[in-house]
């Protein structure tokens, strides 16, 4: 605990139990830590809930928008305010605890600061009508938040947040920040509307029956065994744009339809794989089963009931959703042939990614490699002590 701030004030929801998942609210500038509280009673049952008040005069929040929204907090540095919070944190969820940061505002920056800087500490978080702290000395490398569901929600004629910051973390969050990133974008400004605390009452309930119901998996594989040197090389080009709503759609740099075909050729030719209609996906999306043997991983598949490890999505889109281990979907992310799909981790397997349509027959070559992956990891079994439901 930093001794400069003194021991935080937490209000809590109702008494903490330590056997149930924590959820930290963060407020935002002009607020403290007795409004925020009220957003629980709108959450699920279960968690803990606690509102922190910032470390620096009441009203303040966490906020450090001086110079375009980038600086100091009021206080002291970022850097000695999350070593206070997580004095606490330490002491109020020891590891193995799950904790959720939800930050609106000022404390949404705060909430990603902290994320940002150990991304596997949480369960996840929500970055509400907020920005990401850039620039200020906390990491925004290419698949730094990969695995860590987070749910952002901005309003549309947000005045009080630059918009060239809400645009640019938007941006990172949904793609190059490898997050399962589930997105909202409200008609109104810097406040929060029903329909956005509905939707992270259910995110946020969502992931944590996930966790409570999913056992932990072997890592899976961590190189790419159909690949030459069984390396994954860098994507060219920009990322294309991707829709930020369910369905998950690639809309631009499209792969042509005579290379759609060959790759449907390609996975269908796979051992074992049946074609059908996807299980999961629009009407025309190609899903690709194979029988699901007992003892397969679970996270390998889209579908496990269905046997679905892959699907192909029609002609006026031409990307696939595919499942692969942590460690690759992470790499194809950095790499940049790949975007988290929104509800992994949530719902659906944690490394069900997007893979970007292939251009041209050598990224064919590629895209067909990751798909064997994909495939092979549907096709193995755990060992008997590692065997899931």
């Amino acid at each position: 605990m930093n001794d400069a701030f003194g021991e935080p004030t937490v209000l809590w929801h109702s008494p903490d139990a330590s056997d149930r998942p924590l959820v930290v609210l963060l407020h935002g500038r002009g607020a403290d830590e007795t409004g925020i509280i009220g957003l629980a009673g709108h959450l699920p049952a279960g968690p803990s809930y606690a509102a922190v008040r910032a470390p620096i005069p009441t009203g303040g929040g966490y906020a450090w928008f001086a110079n375009r929204g980038i600086g100091r907090p009021v206080a002291e540095s970022l850097s000695q305010t999350m070593d206070w919070f997580r004095g606490w944190l330490d002491q109020m969820a020891p590891v193995g605890r799950q904790v959720i940061l939800v930050g609106f505002s000022g404390g949404a920056a705060f909430a990603g600061a902290l994320l940002l800087a150990d991304p596997q500490r949480f369960a996840g978080a929500a970055i509400l009508y907020g920005t990401l702290p850039f620039d200020a000395g906390v990491p925004t490398s290419p698949a730094r938040l990969a695995g860590v569901p987070v749910f952002v929600a901005h309003g549309e004629t947000d005045t009080v947040i630059p918009r060239e910051l809400l645009d640019r973390t938007w941006s990172y969050l949904l793609g190059e920040s490898g997050a399962p990133a589930y997105a909202r974008r409200d008609p109104g400004g810097h406040a929060l509307t029903q329909a956005t605390v509905s939707e992270l009452g259910g995110w946020i309930a969502e992931r944590l029956q996930f966790l409570a119901l999913r056992s932990p998996l072997p890592p899976g594989p961590t190189t790419w065994p159909a690949l030459p040197d069984s390396t994954l090389p860098a994507r060219s080009g920009a990322r294309p744009e991707v829709s930020w709503s369910i369905p998950q759609e690639q809309r631009t740099d499209n792969s042509p339809r005579h290379i759609q075909e060959q790759l449907l050729s390609r996975i269908s030719a796979l051992p074992g794989v049946t074609t059908r209609q996807s299980a999961i996906s629009v009407p025309g999306a190609h899903g690709f089963m194979i029988e699901r043997a007992p003892g397969a991983p679970l996270d390998a598949f889209l579908v496990p009931q269905a046997g679905e490890f892959a699907h192909l999505h029609p002609d006026y889109d031409g990307s696939l959703h595919l499942a692969l281990p942590p460690a690759l979907a992470r790499d194809a992310i950095t790499k940049g042939w790949a975007v988290a799909h929104p509800l992994a981790g949530i719902r659906l397997t944690p490394g069900m990614s997007m893979i970007y349509g292939p251009r041209n027959i050598s990224e064919l070559d590629i895209v067909t490699g990751i798909i064997q992956t994909s495939h092979a990891y549907a096709s193995t079994t755990l060992p008997p002590r590692e065997k899931t439901a």
